[in-house]
């Protein structure tokens, strides 16, 4: 493997992992082995919920298309890095082409970017279920959410695609080892040969559109949601409408805090082993708690839940 010494594109990268703590591997594999399966087996159990639902609201599609995203999510960093640590420490690091870097980095961003898009369009969906309760169903249409679902995934796509085309164009130097267990773009930057605030841009860029755009959609959102609130002369029923909105605010702020802390800052901050440690909760640990946040607050789900189970146990017994 060339050494990318001169500014040129390197014909690969060694991904360092946890390679330096080797007596720690093995608990470390063991741990994200059992959370990776449970997130895996959560986000199934949702998708397998809400599909044995014979008339599903758009918020259970929403719902299932997050699903969706999580399992892939997890499917294009954990099982490399599980690879990783079961195998024998190599040199420095585990080698990983220049291509299949570029594709785990896009693949990446566009399931982060769309779940991004995708958490702005639940929230046009409370919404409207709370402001506008008598006209929801003439709203929110079935139509209007494949639309947005689509537009959802094309958005994150564009961005990825556009992203990694300019991370990629940067000029790599000096050792090609990224401190990090998958090709994230901190990583990556921290390895570019320019010190120029013009190689930021792209993830400024793209950080506007993924975060910025949808983040003011969401507080508009709930702007509305609160005064409508507000007029509530019921307890009862403000009480009721907020705890529709529980689950989907607990998981806005969990990914855009973890995304926002990790990318929305100068290069100079970047800490490579310290960036490691927080993608290593944000990878595995968040992905985790989205599906126990919903199969716990969200009644519906919870009940096609309680129905995929009983049949099992019921198939069991018979």
């Amino acid at each position: 493997m060339e050494s990318p010494s001169n500014a040129s594109a390197p014909c690969g990268f060694l991904l360092q992992g946890f390679s330096e703590f080797p007596h720690l591997r093995p608990a470390l594999f063991l741990v994200l082995l059992g959370v990776h399966l449970a997130t895996l087996s959560g986000n199934l159990l949702i998708l397998v919920s809400v599909i044995s639902v014979p008339t599903r609201p758009p918020m259970l599609l929403f719902l299932c298309q997050l699903s969706a995203i999580e399992f892939c999510y997890t499917l294009v960093v954990v099982p490399r890095c599980l690879a990783d640590l079961a195998m024998p420490i190599q040199g420095r690091g585990s080698p990983i082409s220049y291509l299949g870097c570029a594709v785990q980095m896009q693949m990446f961003v566009a399931l982060g970017g769309t779940e991004c898009f995708l958490l702005a369009a639940m929230a046009y969906d409370r919404y409207v279920a709370i402001c506008h309760p008598l006209r929801y169903g003439a709203l929110v249409t079935p139509g209007l959410c494949g639309r947005l679902a689509l537009a959802c995934c094309l958005g994150g796509l564009a961005v990825s695609v556009g992203l990694t085309v300019a991370v990629f164009h940067l000029p790599f130097c000096g050792s090609c080892l990224l401190v990090h267990f998958f090709c994230d773009i901190t990583a990556l930057l921290h390895r570019a040969c320019t010190r120029s605030y013009m190689d930021e841009l792209p993830l400024l860029g793209a950080c506007m559109v993924l975060l910025l755009l949808p983040s003011m959609l969401i507080l508009t959102s709930y702007g509305a949601i609160v005064s409508a609130l507000h007029r509530l002369r019921s307890p009862e029923g403000r009480r009721k409408a907020a705890s529709t909105c529980a689950s989907h605010l607990a998981v806005t702020f969990l990914h855009y805090g973890c995304a926002t802390y990790m990318y929305v800052r100068p290069k100079y901050t970047y800490a490579p082993r310290r960036d490691r440690t927080l993608a290593l909760v944000y990878t595995n640990v968040t992905p985790l708690l989205y599906p126990l946040i919903y199969s716990l607050r969200n009644r519906e789900i919870a009940a096609a839940i309680r129905r995929v189970l009983g049949r099992l146990r019921s198939g069991r017994s018979g």
